[in-house]
């Protein structure tokens, strides 16, 4: 399908099916438990051409669950149930859906070899709590669950689907990967979503909004851009909706590449990517080796090197220089640098990175000092001043910078801007 075939993208996000999640239990309203299922099923409906309207948590309470669902039903297309599906007394949500959709009960026989099999995996006997899960309303289509014993229940009922699956995460997960988001997409005749993710650093929302102005401008009308920032970094997706997945690939590899070179300088990686990760392939890749000292940080970069998996081929260390003796002494910093130009210098930066180069006989490495408040500022140097100093074969960088008042992402974006400078130090190099 060719650009001028296209619907607006405006149109078409408002022409999707409408999906409404409901989350079922007392657990959730209390605080127990943090409802990460809606989260994931929203952004894989979402994949599948399918737009969340609401996403709404409820009690444990037949007149709530009732009324939820005729409200849902009166805002969506398609409503998906998670919770109350288990077999104990407080769990009422199958009972429930029987008296919505006004039907009796059948006995699943294939339900009950589900249950029978897990039963028999953990030598133990199916009791007759357990056979109930069998039970169904008869007017729903049994979605067999192969990582626990509550069915999935798919209803149809006015030109709107329900689903209720178990609350359990990884079944929930299965069950939708498996059976749900296929049905859905093959009922619904669902159109293509594609994003793509440009993953920057160092450049502020609002700036880097305004360097990529004439490309966001000119992007295709099913095309949209969101900015989406954290501490000390802001991710670009692009989104394309249309009926023609390959033509979309294509459209969207060309807008990719047309920004690449406006923004080269920023971007650090793409889709699911992490700067640790692409430093440790850049080091092994290499064949160099890594140390840290840090100070204000307090061990915020090293933690992020030690996430990746195999990072001791290449980390050595770390020393986490919080007061001025540890400086001195472990990483060999002048004690007259200390007192003529402070803690928080490019003087003293530099010492560290070259100091701890040296303790751990690495290649490379990366000092921090800085002040990250809330208190210990002044006005030459005001919370968030720091100092950032790499080391590398090639030499040392140092860099000074303002990362604002907050203490926790002061520390977050220093320890991001630390690995983004020697990124480029090693691509440089």
């Amino acid at each position: 399908m060719g650009l001028d075939k296209d619907v607006n993208f405006v149109i078409y996000f408002k022409l999707r099916m409408l999906a409404e999640i409901i989350t079922i239990g007392d657990e959730i309203l209390i605080g127990q438990i943090v409802d990460t299922n809606s989260a994931w099923m929203a952004q894989k409906l979402n994949l599948a051409g399918i737009r969340v309207k609401q996403i709404t948590s409820i009690s444990d309470d037949k007149q709530h669950i009732l009324e939820a669902l005729a409200e849902a039903e009166k805002r969506a297309d398609i409503i998906l149930i998670t919770g109350g599906l288990g077999p104990t007394k407080d769990d009422i949500t199958k009972n429930t859906l029987r008296e919505y959709f006004n039907c009796d009960w059948r006995f699943d026989e294939g339900v009950l070899e589900d249950v029978t099999r897990i039963f028999s995996k953990y030598g133990r006997s199916v009791t007759d709590v357990n056979r109930l899960q069998a039970q169904v309303p008869d007017c729903c289509t049994t979605i067999r669950n192969s990582n626990g014993t509550a069915p999935a229940m798919w209803f149809e009922m006015r030109n709107k689907v329900f689903v209720a699956m178990p609350g359990v995460p990884f079944e929930m997960k299965g069950i939708m990967k498996k059976d749900v988001i296929p049905m859905l997409s093959a009922k619904f005749k669902t159109p293509h979503i594609l994003h793509q993710t440009v993953l920057t650093q160092g450049i502020g929302e609002s700036n880097l909004a305004e360097l990529i102005s004439n490309w966001e401008d000119n992007l295709p009308p099913n095309f949209k851009l969101a900015y989406l920032p954290a501490f000390g970094a802001v991710r670009l997706r692009l989104s394309a909706i249309g009926e023609d997945k390959e033509h979309l690939k294509a459209l969207s590899d060309k807008k990719i590449n047309e920004l690449k070179p406006i923004i080269a300088d920023h971007i650090y990686g793409y889709e699911e990517d992490t700067l640790e990760e692409i430093i440790g392939k850049l080091l092994r890749e290499k064949g160099l080796t890594l140390s840290t000292a840090e100070s204000f940080t307090g061990g915020a970069v090293s933690s992020a090197i030690t996430t990746v998996s195999g990072s001791s081929s290449y980390y050595m260390g770390s020393v986490i220089s919080y007061s001025n003796k540890i400086k001195m002494d472990e990483l060999g910093v002048k004690e007259s640098d200390l007192i003529n130009f402070g803690a928080v210098s490019q003087q003293v930066a530099e010492q560290m990175a070259i100091g701890v180069n040296k303790k751990f006989s690495t290649d490379c490495s990366i000092a921090t000092t800085g002040i990250a408040g809330p208190t210990g500022g002044s006005e030459a140097k005001p919370v968030g001043t720091a100092w950032i100093a790499i080391a590398t074969p090639k030499g040392v960088v140092s860099q000074k910078f303002s990362f604002g008042e907050q203490r926790q992402a002061i520390i977050q974006r220093a320890a991001l801007t630390a690995l983004n400078m020697l990124r480029k130090q090693l691509i440089n190099g």
